[in-house]
């Protein structure tokens, strides 16, 4: 009897955990709709659905021509799909030779990723701004997803290394007893194992965009080229005084293809897990 109160205890205690968190977490996404659905500037409502509610901020946005909010939708889109394709295939190669393979340097080379993962990007931003501009990479997407895929790659790599590391070397071994040459070991056999791992970096690597200011802010130049981080500050504070209800549409929709893409790749985190679990 104590031991099945004790047990809906703790049950009872996890629920509430859980309940705390989602209120944590909902509330101000609630609040952050209520604001976008306010017809006027103002943050503060007195009612978490406003009265007199309205999509005036949304149709603004999508349909007035004074906004560039769906070319920058499409701008950070092509950005981070993009950089979230170049991120899991460069990693997934380095994490794959200094998992499996043994050569000169490669002691030093995963304590560099490992030191490396302690200095943020910026503090290079100097060094970096100067050598796109000597590569005429300045104000352009490329220069962008190439300061994210370098940038996202010691702290990926040693993630991805770590769980490759896991993997029973017995598949490879197997694999090459039957003729299976490294890329095949890598394409059919790691690859699917490690699809966990892929996942949560091409989640990350997607989002990156989406939830950066400082880095389009140094390296974008031109209007035509703002991603949405960039161009709702300067819509809102260059030419709406502060309007924070279009800015907090704006934001909210940002959700959308994020919330897409981790339903997609949740997908693949199961498939590869039960993949894991019947091949190892």
């Amino acid at each position: 009897m104590r031991h099945s109160f004790k047990s809906k205890l703790e049950v009872a205690g996890i629920y509430m955990v859980v309940l705390f968190m989602v209120v944590i977490i909902a509330y101000p996404l609630l609040w952050a709709f209520s604001i976008s659905l306010n017809p006027g500037s103002s943050l503060f409502s007195a009612k978490l659905i406003p009265d007199n509610w309205s999509l005036a901020n949304y149709e603004y946005l999508f349909k007035d021509p004074r906004s560039d909010y769906v070319l920058w939708y499409k701008n950070t889109l092509i950005i981070a799909f993009i950089n979230a394709a170049a991120s899991v295939a460069l990693v997934s190669i380095v994490a794959y030779v200094f998992s499996r393979f043994q050569f000169v340097g490669r002691k030093n080379g995963i304590l560099l990723f490992l030191v490396l993962q302690i200095f943020p990007v910026l503090m290079g931003m100097v060094a970096i701004y100067l050598l796109l501009n000597l590569v005429h990479l300045f104000d352009t997407f490329a220069g962008l997803i190439l300061i994210y895929v370098i940038g996202g790659l010691p702290m990926n790599v040693f993630l991805v290394k770590g769980y490759m590391d896991t993997l029973p070397r017995d598949l490879d071994e197997s694999a090459k007893i039957d003729g299976a040459s490294s890329l095949t070991i890598f394409f059919r056999i790691l690859m699917p194992l490690a699809s966990p791992i892929m996942a949560v970096v091409g989640l990350f690597t997607f989002m990156a965009p989406f939830m950066d200011f400082l880095t389009p802010r140094i390296i974008l130049r031109t209007p035509e080229k703002f991603t949405l981080a960039l161009g709702l500050y300067n819509l809102v504070n260059d030419k709406f005084a502060n309007s924070f209800t279009i800015f907090a549409a704006g934001t909210f929709l940002i959700a959308i293809p994020i919330a897409t893409v981790f339903l997609f790749l949740q997908r693949y985190l199961i498939s590869g897990l039960a993949e894991g679990g019947s091949k190892g």
